[in-house]
């Protein structure tokens, strides 16, 4: 006979992003909440995702800066990369940050369980025998690497999860896979001094983003000695003595010491009880509502296992709009368009709203502006190349924007404000921008748009 875990006003089965960020405020609001993860608190995220992948994109980006340094009239020698040194940096991260969570997880008396759940029924999850039920549940799993059905033997072929543990500098890398994940890996391995290769079977790099940021980036890349194959599939691998050889269609070959498969991430639903609950999933991802509700019972679902956004922070914004919807209190529903989308390669790419294709598909007259960070002064004192990039409806709001270029992550909250406020381009290009910032070509590109070019050559 199972023993009795106890009753809870949510059940959350997941601590990743979206799941602890649903136990958090879920207990703000007074609500009883057991959290059960079966691996660390923070799960993909923090210690597979965004935080050791941005700690990795950041010691990259000393590397370049050591051996660009005469740019800047610095004397400095790039002596290679120390792996194990690397490891040390980005696990402190992780692990500093992980103890936080840990502690605020507890500070909110939040029952945290330590197993595998499996939904057992529409109000309970089981964890090792026990039985936690919940007036509410919430299914946040999470994701983990697509892998094709190859071979990952941790060496030779690997995904996202062993990059992060490889203790060397592979001299040669082929990343199958031209999204978010393949395009940051192919960054530091290049900045670490790899010969690095992406193969992409969409006809650009970072098919979810606008087709004049994926030319730039893969302009960018080619300056870099990144080489793309863009628009065609992979078709087969075999492990040699000295690594790979990766066949293309067509039957290109390509030889590196790694390949590393890079094809995004897939939902973990599999074997959790959810569909013999009656919740209906497709191709593994958990089908919702606008309220996030499975339609069975209390049952709600975030994050990566829903077929939106896998991005943290998505999930994040879920898991708070499931606790706020149980409780009554009536949160919008989420504006997927509205949320920015960053990746830290180098150079950046970021976007907040629509592409100029998506505008049109969805009948917008539009009008875009594209600023070169050529005409900005703090890009230039960085020496960073790309654009700021406008799209508004014509005689109305702004309806995207879209940037290539060093550090611009750090600019797109203006403009998630711009999109999600619906200015007017008029309305920004009033607001000064501090001189001479990054931020000064979002406020160009406006003036443009509204009419004012003070730098822009026709």
């Amino acid at each position: 006979m199972s023993e009795s875990g106890g009753t809870f006003d949510l059940v959350v089965l997941g601590g990743g992003s979206g799941g602890y960020a649903a136990a958090l405020r879920a207990a703000e609001l007074d609500m009883s909440v057991v959290l059960i993860e079966k691996d660390k608190l923070g799960g993909t995220c923090l210690h597979y995702g965004c935080i050791p992948t941005k700690a990795l994109l950041h010691s990259a980006e000393v590397a370049d800066a050591a051996k660009e340094s005469e740019t800047f009239g610095v004397r400095a020698s790039f002596e290679g990369i120390d792996m194990a040194a690397v490891h040390k940096y980005k696990d402190k991260v992780v692990g500093g940050l992980h103890k936080g969570l840990t502690g605020l997880i507890k500070s909110r008396n939040i029952t945290v369980v330590e197993g595998e759940g499996r939904l057992t029924g529409a109000d309970e999850v089981t964890v090792d025998g026990a039985v936690y039920k919940g007036r509410n549940i919430l299914l946040a799993t999470g994701s983990k690497p697509k892998t094709l059905g190859l071979d990952i033997d941790g060496e030779k072929v690997i995904t996202s999860n062993e990059a992060l543990k490889l203790d060397r500098v592979p001299k040669s890398v082929v990343v199958l896979g031209g999204g978010v994940i393949g395009v940051e890996f192919a960054s530091v391995y290049r900045s670490y001094g790899a010969e690095v290769t992406v193969v992409e079977a969409l006809p650009q790099l970072l098919p979810l983003e606008d087709e004049a940021s994926a030319k730039l980036l893969s302009r960018a890349f080619r300056k870099r000695g990144i080489k793309s194959e863009v628009n065609i599939s992979y078709e087969s691998h075999k492990v040699t003595d000295s690594g790979v050889e990766v066949t293309l269609q067509g039957g290109k070959t390509i030889e590196a010491e790694v390949l590393l498969v890079a094809i995004g991430r897939g939902p973990v639903s599999e074997g959790l009880g959810y569909e013999e609950a009656g919740v209906r999933l497709d191709r593994g991802f958990v089908q919702v509502d606008e309220n996030l509700h499975t339609g069975v019972g209390n049952i709600y679902a975030v994050g990566d296992l829903l077929p939106t956004l896998q991005l943290a922070h998505a999930g994040f914004a879920e898991g708070i709009f499931v606790a706020e919807h149980i409780a009554g209190l009536n949160p919008p529903a989420i504006d997927y368009d509205g949320v920015p989308r960053v990746t830290y390669s180098e150079p950046e790419v970021a976007s907040v709203g629509l592409t100029s294709k998506a505008a049109r598909e969805r009948g917008y007259e539009i009008e875009e502006m594209n600023y070169n960070l050529a005409g900005n002064g703090k890009s230039q004192i960085l020496q960073t190349q790309g654009a700021v990039k406008v799209i508004s409806e014509k005689d109305g709001p702004v309806l995207g924007v879209h940037m290539v270029g060093s550090r611009v992550g750090e600019l797109v909250t203006e403009g998630q404000l711009i999109y999600n406020w619906e200015a007017l381009p008029s309305e920004v290009a009033q607001l000064v921008h501090a001189h001479p910032t990054q931020s000064e070509a979002l406020g160009e590109a406006h003036l443009a748009l509204a009419g004012k070019p003070l730098h822009v050559h026709d």
